[in-house]
């Protein structure tokens, strides 16, 4: 089972490692904190509990902090 991740200039297929796999689990596994990063799955804003599916394309978006 394969999606979709865009991340930067990233932009490849991955495997889904396992049943219930989230979007948290995906930061974790890429080293990314969930309090800088906006996800969206299929163009839709969604919270890191959500489950990704297979044929997803999940785009993770860093959010900039300025003063």
């Amino acid at each position: 089972m394969l999606f979709i991740l865009k991340y930067k200039q990233l932009n490849e297929e991955r495997d889904i490692p396992h049943e219930n796999y989230t979007i948290k689990d995906l930061l974790k596994e890429l080293e990314l904190s969930p309090q800088t990063i906006v996800s969206k799955q299929n163009g839709e804003l969604v919270i890191e509990d959500t489950v990704i599916q297979e044929g997803d394309e999940i785009q993770l978006v860093q959010i900039i902090y300025g003063g």
